[in-house]
């Protein structure tokens, strides 16, 4: 089944927060996105302070770039994990809320 863009941003958050700063590679295996996309999600996390871009220098002048999660990431990841928690524990998967008759 395929995922929604907020499903993949929060497994891109969670690897961050589970993993600290990563390579877009690592990131790429551990989210499970592709490499494409992945560029597009991070700009959107970016953009809106929940991942930053650091650069690391290393020896002979190699520079790496790495991507974390910010406390403003951290934060929004925390939210959706008190959603999901709320949402699991208020009513039965198979269950349609009678509004909606």
């Amino acid at each position: 089944m395929r995922r929604s863009k907020l499903e993949t941003y929060i497994d891109i958050l969670k690897a961050l927060a589970r993993h600290g700063s990563l390579k877009l590679t690592h990131i790429m295996y551990k989210a499970n996105v592709n490499c494409s996309c992945l560029k597009q999600y991070l700009d959107f996390l970016i953009q809106h302070n929940l991942v930053e871009v650091q650069t690391l220098s290393k020896r002979r002048r190699k520079t790496r770039v790495v991507y974390g999660i910010t406390k403003r990431g951290r934060t929004v990841l925390e939210y959706f994990r008190e959603l999901d928690i709320a949402l699991q524990v208020t009513g039965e998967p198979n269950e349609i809320p009678t509004l909606l008759y």
